[in-house]
Parts: C-alpha cells; sequence; structure tokens
C-alpha cells in the first residue's frame, strides 16, 4: 500500500539553477524521447547530474538498461531492466507517444516495458534520488523504478509487502542470483537462499520476526534503514548508522554473497575525513553469513565441498580444503571440486592405505551427515570414515564423530565451532588402482625366485614351475569370478551376471528394438519376489566403439536422476558381455506415438515437449558432469503407461569435464537431427542437442518427419525450411492444417519460433536449454528469429 503524498512528485522545475556555470538545464524526457544502445552512451541525467539512465556495456556486444551514480568513476548499478537479458547494441529504449515506455531488442521485439498502473503518461524523469519515473501532466507518478528493485535500495526509497531484492549471480554478472531480501506479504522481513534458478526459497537466514506487524521498509535520508507497522511506529532496525545524504552517496544491495551491505560514498575531499575516495561498509546483515546458512539443502555461501570465513573487512572469503579447487576460476562461490579419484568401493580394492586425512580446525559441514556416533575417540573416528568409500569428510569434536559424504555443503570456518574436520584425500605418490601394489607384490616373488635361484637349480626349477602354476591358477580363477549382486562403487544399480539376463529375456527372444551398437530386449527380473519388466540392452563391437560406449553410459546415466530420463536398473560387465538394464516403458518410442496415422492431440504434444525439454535441460545443467546427449530424435524418447516422456540411449552421449566447455569428436547423431557444426570441423557444445530439440519441437508441432520426399509441394519435403518459410509469410496454419487444438492456443506461434531460434545454423545464436525452457514457460518473452540459415549478431 503507497500513500497518495508519497505517489505525487514535487513540482518539476523547468530550469535548476546550479553554482556550476556549466550546470545543464533540467530537462523532462519528453514523449518520444529515445536512446540506443551503443558507444555513444548517451544517456538521461537527473538535475544535479549525480544519477543517469541509460545503457551500460557488460560484456562485448551485450548492454543492460540500468540507473547508475553518474559522478563515481567506479561504474555503480543501482537499477536495471533487463538482467536477466542482456540486448544487443542497436537496441532501443522509448517513452512513446501513447505513454508506452518499452525496451526494444534491433529487430523490433519488445524486451522489457513498465508496467504502469494506468493511461495518461505524459513525461518521464530522472530525478537526484536516483528514482526515474513516469508521470501525468500533473505530476501524478504513474510507474517509477523505486517500485521494482533489482538488488538495491537508496535513501528515500521504501520496500512494501511482497516486494523483494534479489541479489547477482556475481560481482560482474548482474542477473539474479541465490539469495533474496523481501517484506512478506506476512511482513515479516526476512532473507532466504534461493533455489536457483527457480524462484522458490529454500531456507530463511535472517528475519525480524515481525509476522503480523511490519508493513513497510523505509530509507532515510539521513542513512537509518527501518523497518515500520502500519502506524508508523517503529519496529526493527536494520540500519542503525546515520550518514548524511548531503555528504555521502548511499545504497543498500544485497550482494551475490546474501549479504545485505549499506555502503557510502564521500561527496567531496572534505567528507572522506582523510580516507581514500572509495566506496566504504556502514552496516551489514546478517552479521556473519558463514554461520547463518545452515539449511540441509543448497550449496550455502561458498557453494559445495568449499568452506566459508569472514575476512578483515568483513566480507566473505570462499575457499577449498586442500586437495581440492574451484570449480569456476572466474567464480569464488562456484564451489570446488576434488582433484583426485574418489575411493573404490571394490571388497578387494578398498584403497585404505591410499588415503589420508587433513585436518582444519574449527571447521564444519553441519548438514549432509549421513552417519554419525557418540562417545568415540579421534582415532576411531578416522579409521571408520577411512574404511568407508561413501566417507568424504568426518568431523569430530568432544567424542562425537559425524560422517560427511559428496557434496559437502554450507562450510563454515569460526572459532565458535570448535572441534575439527578430517577431509579424506588422496595421497599424491599413489594412484586411483591398486596396481602399483599387484607390481610390487609380483616384483618381491620375482627377487624371492631369483635369490632361489642362485643356490639349487633343481630345487629353484620346481619352486618356479609352483609358482608359475600358482599365477595361472590365481589369475584364472580371478577372471572367472562373478559377482551377480555386486554394486558399481559410488552408484545404487545392480550388477547382473550374464546367466540371470539370458534367464530374465528367456534366452533373449523378445526384441524391442535394434540400433548400431544394440539391440534391447523385453525381460523379467526378480527383486525382493517382486517380478519387474525391464529392457535389457546389449551392446555389440565391444572391441571399439562398443566399449567406450558402454563405460560412457554406465558413467553418466547412473548418476543421473530425473523424471524426464529413462533409469538406468543395472549392468552386466561379465567377459566380453556388456549389457545394461533400463526401467521399461511400456508405450514404446515418441516416433510410434507420433507418426501413425492417427494424430495424436496437441496437448499431449505439447506436454511431451515440455517433458522433453525438462530432461534435456537437466543433462546439461544440473548434472555433476554436463552431458552432451548427441543423438535427441523421437526414436530416443521413450513413453511410460501415462504417456510421461523420458529420453533414453546415452550411448552417444559425450561427457564434458566440469572445466570443459566443448570438445572436438567424430560425428554422431542421426542424419535430419545432426547440427551443422558436425560437419564444419568445429568445437561441439550442448548447442548441437539445442538444434536437435529444435527438429524434434517442429515434428512434434506439426505431427510429421523432418523430412518427407513423398510430399506433393516441393518446398515442403524439409520440415525446418517449410516451417521458416510460413513463419516468414505469416501462413503457420499451414502446418497444422485441421488441427484445430493448436491453431486454438495462443501458445501455438511461440512454440514455432522457439523451434526457429534452436535450429540457427549459427549455434552462438541458438539459445541454451534453460532458456528453452524460460521461452516455452513464457517468462521470457520470444525474440522474432532470423532466418536459421543467416548469421547474424547472437542475441
Amino acid at each position: 500500500m503507497e500513500h497518495t503524498g508519497k505517489r505525487r512528485l514535487l513540482k518539476i522545475q523547468v530550469f535548476v539553477l546550479s553554482q556550476s556555470s556549466t550546470a545543464q538545464p533540467y530537462r523532462n524526457v519528453t514523449l518520444g524521447s529515445a536512446l540506443t544502445a551503443n558507444n555513444a552512451n548517451s544517456t538521461w541525467l537527473s538535475p544535479s547530474g549525480e544519477f543517469a539512465f541509460g545503457f551500460q556495456q557488460i560484456i562485448p556486444g551485450g548492454y543492460l538498461l540500468a540507473i547508475w551514480f553518474n559522478k563515481i568513476p567506479e561504474t555503480t548499478i543501482v537499477w536495471s531492466a533487463n538482467r536477466d537479458n542482456l540486448v544487443q547494441e542497436g537496441s532501443r529504449v522509448q517513452l512513446f507517444a501513447d505513454g508506452r515506455f518499452e525496451l526494444r531488442d534491433p529487430r523490433g521485439q519488445r524486451i522489457w516495458s513498465a508496467t504502469l498502473s494506468r493511461v495518461g503518461v505524459t513525461y518521464g524523469a530522472m530525478l537526484d534520488t536516483g528514482n526515474f519515473v513516469l508521470a501525468n501532466r500533473n505530476s501524478v507518478v504513474l510507474w517509477q523504478s523505486f517500485d521494482e528493485p533489482t538488488d538495491t535500495l537508496l535513501p528515500t526509497q521504501t520496500l512494501n509487502r511482497g516486494v523483494k531484492l534479489v541479489s547477482s549471480f556475481s560481482k560482474t554478472n548482474y542477473s539474479k542470483g541465490r539469495f533474496i531480501f523481501i517484506l512478506q506479504n506476512d511482513g515479516n522481513l526476512v532473507s532466504y537462499t534461493r533455489n536457483f534458478p527457480m524462484e522458490n526459497v529454500i531456507f530463511a537466514y535472517w528475519s525480524t520476526q515481525t509476522v503480523g506487524t511490519g508493513f513497510q521498509v523505509i530509507f532515510n535520508q539521513s542513512g537509518y534503514i527501518f523497518l515500520v507497522a502500519q502506524n508508523g511506529s517503529l519496529l526493527n532496525y536494520v540500519s542503525p548508522n546515520a550518514a548524511s545524504s548531503s555528504q555521502f552517496y548511499q545504497r543498500a544491495i544485497l550482494e551475490y554473497d546474501g549479504v545485505l551491505r549499506r555502503y557510502v560514498y564521500p561527496k567531496s575531499a572534505n567528507s572522506s575525513g582523510g580516507r581514500a575516495m572509495a566506496w566504504s561498509i556502514r552496516d551489514f546483515i546478517p552479521s556473519n553469513i558463514c554461520l547463518s546458512v545452515k539449511g540441509s539443502k543448497g550449496a550455502g555461501a561458498c557453494g559445495f565441498n568449499s568452506f566459508c570465513y569472514l575476512g578483515t573487512d568483513q566480507m566473505t572469503v570462499c575457499d577449498c580444503p586442500t586437495g581440492y579447487s574451484i570449480k569456476d576460476p572466474k567464480d569464488r562461490m562456484s564451489g570446488c571440486k576434488p582433484n583426485f579419484a574418489a575411493q573404490n568401493c571394490d571388497e578387494e580394492a578398498r584403497e585404505t592405505d591410499h588415503f589420508s586425512f587433513n585436518e582444519m580446525l574449527n571447521t564444519n559441514w553441519p548438514f549432509g551427515d549421513y552417519e554419525d556416533f557418540e562417545q568415540v575417540t579421534e582415532d576411531w573416528c578416522r579409521q571408520v570414515c577411512l574404511d568407508d568409500c561413501f566417507c568424504a569428510a568426518a568431523i569430530y569434536n568432544n567424542g562425537h564423530c559425524w560422517k560427511k559424504k559428496y557434496p559437502l555443503s554450507n562450510g563454515m570456518v569460526d572459532d565458535s565451532l570448535g572441534g575439527k574436520a578430517l577431509i579424506k584425500i588422496r595421497n599424491t605418490n599413489v594412484t586411483a588402482n591398486s596396481s602399483v601394489s599387484k607390481k610390487n607384490n609380483r616384483s618381491t616373488l620375482i627377487i624371492i625366485g631369483s635369490v632361489l635361484l642362485g643356490s639349487s637349480t633343481f630345487l629353484n626349477l620346481l619352486l618356479l614351475s609352483s609358482l608359475l602354476l600358482y599365477a595361472f591358477y590365481f589369475n584364472r580363477l580371478k577372471s572367472n569370478r562373478i559377482q551377480p549382486y555386486q554394486v558399481l562403487p559410488g552408484l545404487n544399480i545392480r550388477r547382473f551376471s550374464f546367466k540371470e539376463l539370458q534367464g530374465a529375456t528367456n534366452g533373449f527372444k523378445e526384441e524391442l528394438g535394434r540400433g548400431a551398437y544394440s539391440t534391447v530386449y523385453k525381460g523379467i527380473v526378480k527383486n525382493d519376489n517382486i517380478e519387474n519388466v525391464v529392457a535389457v540392452k546389449k551392446l555389440h563391437k565391444i572391441a571399439t566403439e562398443g566399449e567406450q560406449e558402454f563405460k560412457a553410459e554406465v558413467s553418466s546415466i547412473s548418476r543421473t536422476n530425473h523424471k524426464n530420463l529413462v533409469q538406468l536398473l543395472g549392468y552386466c560387465d561379465e567377459g566380453q558381455n556388456r549389457l545394461l538394464v533400463y526401467e521399461f516403458m511400456s508405450n514404446g518410442s515418441l516416433a510410434n506415438f507420433l507418426f501413425e496415422n492417427s494424430r495424436p492431440n496437441w496437448y499431449k504434444r505439447m506436454q511431451i515437449a515440455f517433458a522433453t525439454a525438462r530432461g534435456i535441460c537437466y543433462l546439461h545443467e544440473e548434472c555433476s558432469n554436463q552431458i552432451i546427449h548427441c543423438d535427441i530424435k523421437p526414436q530416443n524418447v521413450l513413453l511410460d503407461e501415462s504417456f510421461t516422456a523420458k529420453i533414453s540411449d546415452f550411448g552417444l552421449a559425450k561427457l564434458l569435464k566440469p572445466d570443459q566447455s566443448r570438445t572436438t569428436t567424430g560425428i554422431r547423431g542421426t542424419k535430419g537431427y545432426v547440427a551443422p557444426e558436425w560437419f564444419r570441423n568445429m568445437p561441439i557444445t550442448v548447442k548441437v542437442d539445442v538444434y536437435s530439440f529444435g527438429i524434434l519441437l517442429l515434428e512434434l508441432i506439426c505431427c510429421r518427419r523432418n523430412y518427407e520426399p513423398d510430399v506433393e509441394v516441393e518446398t515442403e519435403m524439409i520440415l525446418a525450411d517449410f516451417a521458416y518459410d510460413c513463419y516468414k509469410e505469416g501462413t503457420l496454419h499451414l502446418l497444422v492444417a485441421n488441427d484445430e487444438e493448436a491453431l486454438n492456443d495462443k501458445r501455438f506461434d511461440k512454440f514455432v519460433m522457439i523451434a526457429i531460434w534452436c535450429i540457427q545454423e549459427d549455434p552462438t545464436l541458438r539459445p541454451t536449454m534453460k532458456r528453452v525452457m524460460q521461452l516455452m514457460e513464457g517468462s521470457v518473452e520470444v525474440p522474432i528469429p532470423p532466418d536459421p540459415a543467416s548469421y547474424i549478431t547472437s542475441v
């Protein structure tokens, strides 16, 4: 709720007197005025010139429509319109003759617009408070930037119920990050961790506990930030240390580490008190972000496998334990990755002698423990973690031992914690397997045999024969040993014997499908006396591509967990036999569902499109190691009993390490769905899957294959070309002739546009799958797509 008095502007004078003879007269932003994103950097200034409204170039070719302090050497942005969607050079913001205030890209597509409470805008103005307003002829404010803050509050600004600040992603990335500061509708002022990239919150790490009473947060010109009740009574000080706005520039910002900090900057050397002319901290909440974020979910203030502490300047410091390194060197809050191979869980090669502990005092990862023990010694705690391949670290404190598993979350270092963290790391002088020790054992046998050989030829020949027979028998026994119920190290999937799967499939009798490297059979396996129908995939060409395919599939699929991915239940790697056991999908492939004589209904097709997009987005964005599928097509999208779509066949997947963004490899995929860069000797990125999804989306929209040589009109043979021609000519209805459901859906045009963006020949023009999801869900407007065959600047 806002009072009428606060909604009215003081009468804006046409000219403002200034002590400076060079001061420019203050002009309102008149109807028809516009700014263009370019190197000229034209702006609309406030009367004093202290604030500017215009475009800031954030990255080469990427601009942010923003408000910033204009008289400070260091660019300090306080508000932005398009933080999640940078625009290109040539984009324009314009106050139209009818009062609309819009940001449009060079093609004229609207990117952002001011949400007006009513019509009648006659001018805009950049005020000396840092507030940009749109007002009518009576100077009544109809829209103001103060009502739609990003991550910053300024003096004279208020925060009303339901309004929030969202932190930036990093120091240089202004898009929405992982923390929220909000005055809830119930009156409680709260700081939350955010379930990035979703909007829902996870854990409240600071609050005023004013449910039912909090009404408005006020940042006054004296520098105080406080929460008041509806009757105006003071409830809580957020920032209690004053600083005059006549002497200091001031701002309060929810920074990318989750801390709300109030900064001041002297307006003159006299105000600085001899200190450097720079931003300095006056107040911040919470007092220690490292100790405040304690939720069982999320990565904490510094990311997974890292730890957090406050530096001498009270700024958050994120670091990695010994044996770990930062995941993204450009982002200290991205978390840490181990620099060593995980401990082997095989009973015969547990590798306990290959690992030791790095000690850290007063350190804890307070959640993520999966076992704890009381009244034990530190040595006992060390040993129980060392013997457990799942144990990444142990916390020992006063006879209490907590075992932690990956990923370690909410790490913190502080003198108040006590105890010590025992972080398990691989010794630097051993490798990830036990081959060295085995070689040493063999060397010992050879040395013993050689010594004996010098003393008695006959006895030594006898001994040598015995040793050779023993070695042959031992290796033969080892190669023939079968462990049908063994679990793959670190993974919760079952290992089958070949005999079991032969029986489960009745001698591999019922074939479900066949590919270049595999054949899939229907089978039945028992689990706790319950029979489950499964799909058993038998891989061929083991000595070449198949061997690599098997390792890639087991490694990648077993670590995935998403409702739109086919679940891997088990595997077999006995001798030359390589098999994978999947959940059975009773409604077969999307190809069978989509290309039959009867056309599936529109809404079911779009549900499948959304589900497939979510699955690909998970592979690209949410896996610990980014996965490129490389063969997205209808045959690899399977449907369960309720027609829920799930992506299958990771046999062509190319697994990227966390520090890789692209890879070069041989052509993979299926004709018609393969991205052009495969044929151009270009680096392969996740954008190849985006291209394939674009083709698949067109097939779902049109209910036809991407290539149909038997159509009557030659220009309709290739679906991608036909779709763009229809879009360009305004005849999209031709794509779904007689499909009333599709034509009546307002999203129809939008989905075609999204598909065209996905099939751009230039991979840099294609959106990420995360952005595709945002476009499909409607949270981001779909720009006008260019001709897929053209090469233009990336959006």
